[in-house]
């Protein structure tokens, strides 16, 4: 099946649309990081860069750390950002950029997003770092997939929607598993967590500074939710896009982030930089040894 020129585009020197990005370029191994300005904390823990490149938050490198490859890659924040991230991401693997037709082989990619939370359970602390097991989209984005429902749970979704009163007008949350290989790869290092993605940093996470908030017990009403061994650990607003579409394109997909905001004891730490330094290289680490 040939792919066409408004689906999937690409630029005239053979990259993806929004990553300038050609095939020979991406790795195996990705690190998936929000901010720009961490992908240049990260290349300090790589031996040598091969290629590189930039366009609007999206700024990447690939490289050689501890004799393996990887790529290293901003997304911006937000899932929509990451459904265009996931989507080339899998066409630079699975695609040949010349013929526009699916490769024969497919090429499964190793991807782990290193990020930052806020923690809602009190006995998680600031600075924890907390593997996302299952992650829960508050966005909606996968909904906009027609096999939605065979990476997700729906009666998990439905009790949580009875739980939390769930307002009509809001997306219905997805329930999606995270990659159970890169869950074992990092579990001995990592706290257990079950995962929120929100669609905003305020309002969306049960933030008011100004404007109020349809749910205002939002982190309440989450913390208090159980599912068999399941419970809410934390929030940030990207995981669920990476479980639900590595799931859905064949790759192993997960989010480990460092706790910075401690929502039950409504403290936050700002000045978090040594800490993220100190995931990276705990990143690097384990992808290494695949």
């Amino acid at each position: 099946m040939r792919i066409p020129e408004s689906e999937l585009i690409i630029n005239a020197d053979g990259s993806a649309f929004h990553l300038h990005m050609r095939p020979d370029q991406l790795a195996d191994r990705v690190i998936l990081v929000g901010d720009p300005s961490r992908v240049a904390l990260i290349r300090q823990f790589f031996d040598s860069v091969s290629s590189e490149g930039a366009n609007r938050e999206m700024v990447w490198f690939t490289g050689e750390a501890k004799g393996a490859r990887f790529t290293v890659l901003s997304t911006g924040m937000g899932t929509d950002n990451i459904d265009i991230v996931m989507t080339e991401l899998d066409a630079l693997a699975n695609v040949d950029f010349t013929t526009r037709e699916l490769n024969p082989v497919h090429r499964t990619l190793n991807i782990v997003r290193l990020g930052t939370c806020g923690a809602i359970q009190p006995d998680i602390s600031i600075g924890d770092f907390i593997l996302s097991h299952l992650s829960v989209g508050f966005d909606g984005l996968l909904n906009w997939y027609r096999d939605r429902d065979k990476v997700t749970d729906p009666a998990m979704e439905k009790a949580f929607l009875e739980h939390m009163q769930w307002p009509s007008n809001l997306p219905l949350p997805y329930f999606a598993k995270d990659s159970q290989k890169l869950i074992d790869l990092f579990s001995d290092s990592t706290v257990k967590g079950m995962t929120a993605s929100a669609c905003g940093f305020y309002g969306p996470q049960g933030r008011s500074v100004r404007c109020p908030i349809a749910i205002p017990d939002l982190v309440d009403r989450m913390a208090s939710f159980r599912y068999g061994p399941w419970r809410f650990t934390n929030m940030e607003m990207e995981g669920s896009a990476i479980a639900g579409l590595s799931t859905l394109l064949g790759h192993e997909g997960i989010t480990v982030c460092c706790a910075i905001a401690q929502r039950h004891a409504k403290a936050a730490n700002t000045d978090y930089k040594g800490r993220i330094a100190d995931l990276a290289k705990l990143v690097i680490e384990k992808l290494a040894s695949i």
